[in-house]
C-alpha cells in the first residue's frame, strides 16, 4: 500500500517520530538522554521497560521527564551510579487505538580512558632492519582514534616504508638512521568522552652499520599466508597488508573472486589498505596482496565472508480500512545469518491464542480477515539475528469516513507543450475512496494514450499539447459520500531559441560577439537569458568590461586564449529552459617557426629545413624564406621565395658570392608571424655575371650628344668581385664599335649628329668574366625643333561649338626628333579681345576636335607639329564660323499697364544671338494665390526688331504672368519672366476719414472710399502699445465695404492699430492710430519681484556683503581671543563636510533677458477668458489678447479650436471678428 496522507484534525494510533540510537555510549559527567517521541495528535501515553522490566522514571530523584513527551533524562549526579542505569530500554507510547513501541536502546556506560602503567624501554635497532611500536589503546565500545606524534605535537610522516595499522601499531618496514626520535608518542582520541589520552614516549636508537643486506618480502600484519574476514552488509571493510623488507615493498591487490571489476573498491595509505566503503554481497570472495621488491614476494589471501544484520524487504504499512475489508500485512526481512522474525500486536508478543477464525500467519505474513471497528491496533513485526535487530510498527485503523480531498481546489497547473503534467488529487478516507478524472470535452480520459491514472489519485499527462488546455474534475467516492474538485491546465508555447549563437573566430585581442534570438510564450512572467562558458555562468563586472551582455547578445573584448571554449545561450522561463551552444576559437598571428637548417649544400642551391611553430588555432599558408646577405644591404632582408603551409623543406637558388643567412615566416589568415631566428650563414663562390642590365636607353639632351643609361643591378647579381659594366655603340649599320667601361651609368657619347640613330650594349663584366653578350638596342642622339609644319590643314564646322581640323601625314624627314603629337592653335575673331587657345592633340594622328567654341563665330586656326623638343613652325592660318545656336534670353521684359483690360510687354533683345535673329514667342498663364493656371500660347513676333507686345481683353481681377522666348533658326531661347495686372496702382491712401468707435472688447473702423478709384483689398493690422516690433495680421477687407470691427480685445488696453494696402509688389501702410479700449483694465499676473534679475542681484550683493563683515569679524576675534583647539578642529571639518546645495548661485534663466518670441509661454497664463464664445478667448483658456514686447501673443492656445473667418482671406466681404490669423503668423 502506498503512503498516504492524512488530515491534522484526525486523531490516529501513535506512531513513533524520534527515538534514541541503539547503541548509546555514555561517558563520566554525562546525562543520560533517552528520546521517545510520538506524532502530538495521536495523545499518547508514555510507559518504559528496562531489561524486560518496566521502568518508571519518577521512582528516582535523579530521572525526569520531560512534559508532554515520552523523553527522560537521567542526570549525572555521581559518576559511579550512572553503571545502575546499564541495561536495554524500551519505550511504549499508548492511545486508545493502540500501542506503538521503540527499538531496544542499549545503554552501555563506561569509565574515564586510562592507559595501564607498563615499562617503557628503548628500543635500540639495526639500521634496516623491521620495527613495530605497539600502541594497545584503551579499550572502549567505540574504538578510538589513534594518532602518532613527537613532544613536539608534530605528526609522524608516513609513507611507503613507515605506516600505522587499524590495530594503532606503527610499522617500520626497515629502518634508516633518520627514524632514531627520543619520543614517538601514542595518542588515543575519545571523541565521546572529548578525551585525549597519551602512552609513554617510545626511544629509538639505530645502529648505523656498513653492511645493510638487502632481504625479501615479510608480511607484518597480518601474519601469515591467509585468514579470513567478516564483512558486514552496507558496512565498510577495510583489509590491510604491511610488509617488511629491504629495499621497501611495493603493495598490489588482486581480487580473486568477488566483485572483481567493482569501481567502489579504493586503495588508500600507500596501497597498504583495500578500501569498501557499503560492502554487498557480491563482495564476498578472496582478495590477495602482494608485496614486492628486488629480493622477491610474499602474498597473503583474505577470505571475506559477508553476512548482514537483518533489513527490509517488504515492510509492513500503515493504513486506513473500512469494516469488513481483509489485510495482509507482510514482514519480509532479509539477513545472514537468517533473522528470526516475531509479531507483537500493541507491543506484546503474538500469542497461538490471538490467533483465531480472523487472525492468522501464512507465510511470514499476518492476515487479518473482516475487520471491524474494534480491530484498530498497532501491529509490530521484530527480526533479530546475531548482527542487530530490526523492528516496525504499522498501524491498523478501522474505521469510517467520508471522502477529503487534501489538494488545493482550482489549482492552476502551467505547463510547456510536449512535456508532461502531473495534477494531483490526494484523497482520504474509509474506505479509501474512489478516484475518477474528468473533462468536460472527454467522456473518459483513461482511454486516451496519453493520460494516465495513479493509485494516490495523481492524473498525468504525458506530451502536452495546446488542445489539452482546460478545466479538469477530480471526484473521489465511498460509500460515505463523494467530493471533487477542479484544476486548471494553461499550455504554454515552449521556449524557442530562433536564431541560435554562432561558432566565432576571433583575432587574439579583438572582440567577439554571440548572438542569441529567443521567442518567449507570452504569458511567460519570467523571460531570463542567461550565458555560459564552459558550463559556468558568465556575470557581468562593473569593474570589468570583458563581458557585455545586452538583450540577445554577448561581446566579449580584449579576446585572449583564456576565453576559449564553448559559449552555451540559456533561455529559461519559470516552466522550461532551452540552450544552444557554441564555440569560440581565439586565433591569432602564428608562432615564428624555430630549429632552421642547412644541409645539401651547393655552388647555388642549399636545402633549408625548419620546425613549424603553434599555428593558434588558424592553419598556416604559406611560409615566406627571406634572406639577408653582409656585402651589399646589410641588415635588410629581402624575400627569396614561398612555399605552401604544409611544407618544411625546401631547396633555394641563390646567387654566387653572396654571403647568406636565412629566415622563414609563417602565414596564417590572420597575418604573417615574426621571422625566426636566422639561421647560420652560407658564402657562395664566386662565378661570371649571369645577368646584364635592363631598361637600356640611348637619349640625347642636346642636338650634339647622346646619353647612354641603363638600371644598374644589384649587388646580389653581381657574382663576383670588381664588377663593372661594358658600354659598346656604333652608328646603326654604319662604323666599328666604340666601348667604354663604367661603374654606373650614364656614359656621354659627344659630337652626334641631330637625332642619329645607334645600336647600344651594356654587358656585366667582373674579375672572373663575362655575361652572354645581349641584343643591341637602338638609341638616337638629341632633338631639334621639328623643321616641317603639317601640309593641307583643313577645318569643317561640326556643329554651333565644335569644328574639326584635318591635315596629311607627317613626313620623317625634317621631324629632327620622335613624333610627340602636334600643337593646334585657334582665335576667335567675334570677340573684343583676341586671345589664342591651345588644343594638344598626342600622337601620330591627322585631325583633331576643337569644342567649346561660341555659336555663329569666326575662327582662325594653325597647327604645329611636335617632337620630344616641342612644337615646330605653324601650318598656314585658315578661316572657319561655326554654326548658329539657341539665343541667350531676352535682356529685360517689363509690363506697362494701359487700362483695366490690356497690358503692354516690352523688352530688350538677346545680348548674344548666336545666330540671325528670327522673332520672339509669348506665353501666358494665370497666377492665383494657391496655385498656378495652364500655360497658354499667346502670340509669334517674326520681327526680330520689334520690342513691345500689347495684350487685350483681359480680366482686371487676375494676375498674369508672362515668359519671352527669343528664337534662331535652331530653336528658341530660355525664357524670361514677368508677372502682374491690370490693376491700377494704389492711391495712397485709397480710403478717407478713417474713424474709431471703442468699446470694453472691440474697436470699430469706419472709412469712405476714395472717390474714382477701384475697389482694392487692404490688410488690418494690430500689435499692443507694449510690444515694439512685431504686427499681427488681424484681417483683411474690400474698400468698398467701409466698416471693419476687431472684437476679443482687452477692456482698458492701448493698442496700435494699421490698414495695409497692395502696391502691386508689396503691402504699404496707408493709416494708423493708437487706440485704448473702453472699461477698467484687468491687472496682469505679474512676476514677484523675489524673481526679478535686479532684485536677485540686489539680494546676492547684501549677502557677499554680510559674509565678508561675518568673515573680518572672525578674524578679529581669533586673534584677539583664546578658543578650543578641539573646536576650531570641528568646525572646520564640519564646514568642509557640508555638501554646496546650490553651485549655481548668482546664475539666471535665459528667460529673464531674451526678448519674448511668438512661441513662449504666456507671464499671466492664469487670466480667465473674457468676451463672448466668438471672441479671441476661443484660441485658448488662458488667451487674454495680450501681447509681449516684441508683439507676440501671450497665452498657451489650449482651448477650444481655431475658427475659419466666414469668407476666407481673399473674400471682399465683412471678415469675422475671430481671425485665426491673429495666431498663426
Amino acid at each position: 500500500m502506498e503512503a498516504f496522507q492524512m488530515p491534522k484534525e484526525l486523531m490516529y494510533p501513535p506512531t513513533i517520530t524520534e527515538q534514541s540510537p541503539a547503541k548509546y555510549v555514555v561517558y563520566p559527567n554525562d546525562d543520560i538522554v533517552l528520546k521517545c517521541e510520538a506524532k502530538r495528535n495521536a495523545k499518547v501515553k508514555y510507559t518504559w521497560k528496562k531489561d524486560g522490566e518496566t521502568f518508571a522514571p519518577e521512582d528516582g530523584p535523579s530521572v525526569n521527564r520531560k512534559k508532554d513527551s515520552g523523553s527522560i533524562i537521567i542526570s549525572n549526579g555521581n559518576g559511579n551510579a550512572m553503571k545502575d542505569f546499564q541495561g536495554k530500554y524500551r519505550c511504549y507510547a499508548t492511545n486508545e487505538l493502540g500501542t506503538a513501541i521503540s527499538h531496544e536502546i542499549h545503554v552501555i556506560t563506561e569509565s574515564t580512558p586510562k592507559w595501564q602503567k607498563e615499562m617503557i624501554r628503548p628500543i635500540e635497532v639495526e639500521e634496516g632492519s623491521s620495527l613495530i611500536l605497539p600502541c594497545n589503546p584503551p579499550k572502549s565500545a567505540v574504538p578510538p582514534r589513534v594518532i602518532w606524534m613527537n613532544s613536539s605535537l608534530l605528526h609522524i610522516t608516513q609513507d611507503k616504508r613507515v605506516s600505522m595499522g587499524v590495530n594503532g601499531n606503527l610499522y617500520f618496514s626497515n629502518v634508516q638512521k633518520q627514524d632514531e626520535h627520543p619520543d614517538y608518542i601514542c595518542h588515543a582520541q575519545f571523541v565521546g568522552a572529548r578525551t585525549i589520552v597519551q602512552k609513554e614516549a617510545i626511544s629509538i636508537k639505530v645502529r648505523p652499520t656498513n653492511s645493510v643486506k638487502f632481504r625479501r618480502p615479510e608480511m607484518m600484519l597480518p601474519e601469515g599466508s591467509m585468514s579470513t574476514v567478516l564483512a558486514l552488509r552496507d558496512q565498510p571493510l577495510q583489509l590491510e597488508c604491511i610488509a617488511e623488507g629491504l629495499p621497501t615493498p611495493e603493495i598490489e591487490w588482486i581480487p580473486l573472486t568477488g566483485s572483481t571489476t567493482n569501481g567502489h573498491i579504493q586503495y588508500d595509505d600507500f596501497k597498504k589498505t583495500l578500501h569498501i566503503d557499503k560492502v554487498q554481497d557480491d563482495d564476498d570472495g578472496d582478495y590477495q596482496c602482494t608485496a614486492k621488491n628486488t629480493q622477491g614476494t610474499a602474498t597473503h589471501t583474505f577470505t571475506v565472508v559477508v553476512e548482514s544484520a537483518p533489513y527490509w524487504i517488504n515492510k509492513p504499512m500503515d493504513g486506513i480500512y473500512a469494516p469488513g475489508e481483509d489485510i495482509i500485512l507482510h514482514c519480509e526481512v532479509g539477513g545472514k545469518p537468517k533473522p528470526k522474525v516475531t509479531w507483537k500486536i500493541n507491543g506484546a508478543s503474538l500469542k497461538d491464542s490471538d490467533l483465531y477464525h480472523n487472525w492468522k500467519l501464512s507465510e511470514g505474513s499476518l492476515v487479518l480477515n473482516n475487520m471491524q471497528l474494534n480491530d484498530t491496533s498497532v501491529v509490530q513485526c521484530e527480526a533479530r539475528n546475531k548482527h542487530g535487530n530490526l523492528l516496525a510498527n504499522a498501524f491498523v485503523y478501522v474505521v469510517e469516513l467520508p471522502p477529503q480531498i487534501l489538494t488545493k481546489n482550482d489549482e492552476q497547473y502551467s505547463v510547456v507543450e510536449k512535456t508532461n503534467v502531473s495534477m494531483d488529487c490526494k484523497t482520504f478516507g474509509a474506505p479509501m475512496p474512489k478516484i475518477q478524472w474528468d473533462r468536460d470535452q472527454e467522456d473518459n480520459l483513461l482511454a486516451l494514450d496519453q493520460f494516465s491514472f495513479h493509485t494516490n489519485g495523481t492524473l498525468t499527462i504525458t506530451g502536452v499539447v495546446k488542445e489539452h488546455e482546460g478545466i479538469y474534475w477530480c471526484t473521489a467516492s465511498n460509500n460515505q459520500g463523494n467530493v471533487n474538485i477542479s484544476a486548471y491546465l494553461d499550455v504554454r508555447n515552449a521556449t524557442k531559441i530562433i536564431s541560435p549563437p554562432m561558432e566565432q573566430r576571433a583575432r587574439k585581442g579583438g572582440k567577439a560577439i554571440f548572438q542569441c534570438t529567443v521567442e518567449f510564450d507570452p504569458k511567460m512572467s519570467s523571460k531570463i537569458i542567461d550565458w555560459k562558458k564552459n558550463g559556468l555562468e558568465i556575470n557581468e563586472d562593473p569593474d570589468n568590461d570583458k563581458y557585455f551582455i545586452e538583450d540577445y547578445t554577448l561581446s566579449i573584448s580584449n579576446v585572449q586564449e583564456g576565453d576559449q571554449g564553448m559559449y552555451t545561450c540559456l533561455a529559461r522561463s519559470e516552466l522550461d529552459s532551452v540552450e544552444q551552444t557554441a564555440e569560440l576559437v581565439v586565433i591569432d598571428l602564428p608562432e615564428s617557426p624555430s630549429d632552421l637548417e642547412l644541409s645539401n649544400a651547393q655552388e647555388t642551391s642549399i636545402t633549408l629545413t625548419w620546425t613549424p611553430g603553434n599555428e593558434n588555432n588558424s592553419p598556416i599558408e604559406e611560409f615566406i624564406i627571406e634572406f639577408e646577405e653582409d656585402s651589399f644591404e646589410p641588415g635588410v632582408w629581402h624575400e627569396l621565395t614561398r612555399v605552401d603551409g604544409d611544407m618544411v623543406t625546401t631547396d633555394l637558388n641563390l646567387s654566387p658570392y653572396v654571403n647568406y643567412q636565412f629566415r622563414v615566416i609563417a602565414v596564417n589568415e590572420v597575418g604573417p608571424s615574426n621571422g625566426s631566428n636566422p639561421s647560420d650563414r652560407y658564402r657562395t663562390p664566386p662565378s661570371a655575371p649571369t645577368k646584364n642590365p635592363e631598361e637600356v636607353k640611348g637619349e640625347g639632351t642636346v642636338p650634339e650628344n647622346m646619353k647612354i643609361s641603363w638600371k644598374p643591378l644589384k649587388g646580389i647579381d653581381w657574382n663576383g668581385p670588381d664588377f663593372k659594366y661594358l658600354v659598346k655603340w656604333r652608328r646603326l649599320g654604319k662604323d666599328d664599335w666604340r666601348e667604354e667601361v663604367a661603374e654606373s651609368p650614364p656614359v656621354i657619347v659627344t659630337e652626334t649628329s641631330t637625332f642619329e640613330p645607334y645600336e647600344i650594349i651594356v654587358q656585366s663584366v667582373n674579375d672572373l668574366g663575362r655575361a652572354s653578350e645581349p641584343k643591341p638596342i637602338i638609341g638616337h642622339s638629341g632633338e631639334d625643333f621639328p623643321d616641317i609644319s603639317p601640309e593641307n590643314v583643313g577645318l569643317e564646322a561640326m556643329n554651333e561649338s565644335a569644328i574639326k581640323v584635318a591635315w596629311l601625314p607627317v613626313q620623317k624627314q625634317g621631324l629632327n626628333g620622335h613624333l610627340k603629337g602636334f600643337m593646334v592653335y585657334y582665335i576667335s575673331h567675334s570677340s573684343r579681345h583676341r586671345q589664342t587657345k591651345e588644343l594638344r592633340v598626342h600622337g601620330n594622328t591627322t585631325h583633331a576636335l576643337i569644342t567649346g567654341l561660341k555659336p555663329f563665330s569666326n575662327y582662325s586656326v594653325e597647327v604645329a607639329i611636335m617632337n620630344g623638343k616641342g612644337p615646330g613652325d605653324r601650318s598656314e592660318s585658315r578661316m572657319i564660323r561655326t554654326d548658329e545656336g539657341v539665343p541667350s534670353p531676352p535682356s529685360f521684359l517689363h509690363l506697362e499697364r494701359q487700362s483695366d483690360t490690356s497690358l503692354t510687354l516690352i523688352w530688350g533683345p538677346p545680348e548674344t544671338p548666336n545666330g540671325i535673329l528670327t522673332g520672339y514667342e509669348i506665353y501666358h498663364q494665370i497666377v492665383n494665390k494657391t496655385h498656378m493656371g495652364a500655360k497658354y500660347f499667346s502670340e509669334t513676333i517674326n520681327d526680330p526688331t520689334q520690342q513691345n507686345w500689347t495684350l487685350s481683353n483681359i480680366s482686371s481681377k487676375d494676375t498674369y504672368r508672362f515668359y519671352l522666348y527669343a528664337t534662331t533658326s535652331v530653336g528658341q531661347s530660355e525664357a524670361v519672366m514677368v508677372e502682374g495686372s491690370t490693376m491700377q496702382e494704389i492711391e495712397v491712401p485709397p480710403v478717407l476719414n478713417v474713424s474709431i468707435e471703442t468699446g470694453d472688447s472691440v474697436v470699430t473702423l469706419n472709412w469712405m472710399q476714395l472717390e474714382g478709384s477701384s475697389n482694392a483689398e487692404i490688410k488690418v493690422e494690430i500689435r499692443n502699445k507694449s510690444s515694439e516690433h512685431l504686427w499681427h495680421h488681424y484681417g483683411s477687407v474690400n474698400t468698398t465695404d467701409s466698416t471693419f470691427q476687431l472684437s476679443g480685445l482687452l477692456p482698458g488696453t492701448p493698442y496700435f492699430i494699421r490698414l495695409m494696402a497692395l502696391n502691386h509688389t508689396q503691402h504699404v501702410e496707408i493709416w494708423s492710430k493708437m487706440v485704448q479700449t473702453t472699461g477698467i483694465a484687468i491687472t496682469k499676473e505679474q512676476r514677484g519681484f523675489a524673481t526679478e534679475g535686479w532684485f536677485i542681484g540686489l539680494i546676492s550683493a547684501i549677502v557677499l556683503l554680510l559674509l565678508i563683515l561675518l568673515i573680518l569679524c572672525f578674524i578679529k576675534r581669533s586673534k584677539g581671543g583664546k578658543y578650543s583647539v578641539k573646536d576650531k578642529e570641528d568646525t572646520q571639518v564640519d564646514s568642509e563636510a557640508r555638501p554646496m546645495k546650490d553651485e549655481t548661485f548668482g546664475e539666471y534663466s535665459e528667460n529673464d533677458e531674451k526678448p519674448f518670441t511668438s512661441s513662449q509661454p504666456s507671464l499671466n497664463g492664469d487670466i480667465k477668458q473674457l468676451g463672448s464664445d466668438d471672441s479671441l478667448a476661443d484660441y485658448g483658456g488662458s488667451v487674454d489678447v495680450q501681447f509681449n514686447e516684441d508683439g507676440s501673443f501671450i497665452g498657451q492656445y489650449s482651448g477650444k479650436k481655431e475658427k475659419e473667418p466666414a469668407g476666407g482671406n481673399e473674400s471682399s466681404g465683412a471678415t469675422s471678428p475671430v481671425n485665426p490669423n491673429i495666431a498663426n503668423e
